[in-house]
């Protein structure tokens, strides 16, 4: 008797197709950080020599050097960016959650409205000055942790995305079953809901925590000069204007000044700052991995 195949089975020459097209797509991934490591490593002179290599000509810690000559200013950067995107990020999920919890709710009375309200937010802003003079003048956001929070407290894009998966994992039965109990809203949330959702609500979190951890213009605009509150990102690329400035203007500010100005690792430090920053995130990764397979997984089921 002959054995038929599966249907979702595949010959040995497409599955090794598949791998090489993947390993190939893994490297485009992954060797331009590694690239960008090299370079952070490569002196000013090798760079000016031959530009940027995987094997340069010569190779240097000035760039990392120059990073950390801030020494307790830098860590208390660190400090800060990381405690704005954990609070940051805890503060989201929460606002989040229950917003779009309301909105899963077929039974809420206000739903349409409120969901009507967070779409169409989405397509149109108020633009920068008006949400400047809100936040500054009347929420009075101005060199304050909460100055770089609160304005990114809610995204409406995450909004909706916890909205579709609460519709999509969560029955409706479950809910009712809970009420049945006597469980109030509150307690459904956290106690029953919560817990389901966990692939949805670690998807949404990988996002909040990038967007805190990335963001820069936020705290350009509300913690400028307040080395206290100043995080990370800001702090860097406010090292990198000044070295790019001196190096600019080298030739108007004497010629002592002048050489310690070209030998600053202009480009090796832009990549070391890269570097500094990318590689803290990167680690929180792994721990968000298998709850964003897990909801990918059950969208394509439901689906």
């Amino acid at each position: 008797m002959k054995k038929t195949r599966p249907v979702n089975s595949v010959s040995r020459v497409t599955e090794l197709i598949f791998h090489i097209i993947l390993i190939a797509f893994c490297l485009i991934c992954v060797v331009p950080f590694i690239f960008v490591i090299i370079i952070s490593f490569t002196s000013q002179q090798s760079i000016r020599e031959i530009g940027y290599s995987f094997i340069p000509n010569e190779w240097s810690l000035e760039a990392y050097k120059y990073a950390f000559k801030m020494g307790q200013l830098l860590w208390r950067s660190y400090f800060n960016s990381f405690f704005i995107t954990v609070v940051g990020t805890i503060c989201t999920l929460i606002v989040t959650i229950m917003y779009s919890y309301a909105l899963f709710r077929k039974d809420f009375k206000f739903r349409k409205f409120f969901t009507f309200f967070c779409f169409f937010t989405m397509i149109f802003g108020g633009g920068l000055a008006p949400t400047y003079v809100v936040c500054k003048t009347v929420l009075g956001l101005s060199n304050s942790y909460a100055a770089v929070i609160v304005p990114m407290l809610l995204n409406p894009f995450n909004l909706i995305v916890m909205r579709t998966f609460f519709q999509s994992s969560v029955p409706m039965e479950l809910v009712d079953a809970a009420a049945i109990d006597g469980s109030g809203e509150y307690s459904t949330l956290f106690r029953i809901i919560v817990p389901v959702s966990k692939p949805g609500i670690a998807t949404v979190g990988l996002l909040t925590a990038l967007a805190y951890w990335n963001e820069w213009f936020i705290p350009k605009l509300y913690v400028s000069g307040d080395v206290k509150h100043m995080p990370l990102q800001y702090l860097l690329m406010e090292m990198q204007e000044k070295v790019d400035f001196l190096i600019k203007n080298s030739s108007l500010i004497g010629a002592e000044a002048s050489s310690i100005a070209k030998s600053l690792p202009q480009n090796s430090l832009r990549m070391a700052l890269v570097v500094l920053i990318v590689v803290p995130i990167a680690f929180a990764y792994p721990f968000f991995q298998r709850y964003i397979i897990a909801g990918l997984t059950i969208g394509s089921v439901k689906g």
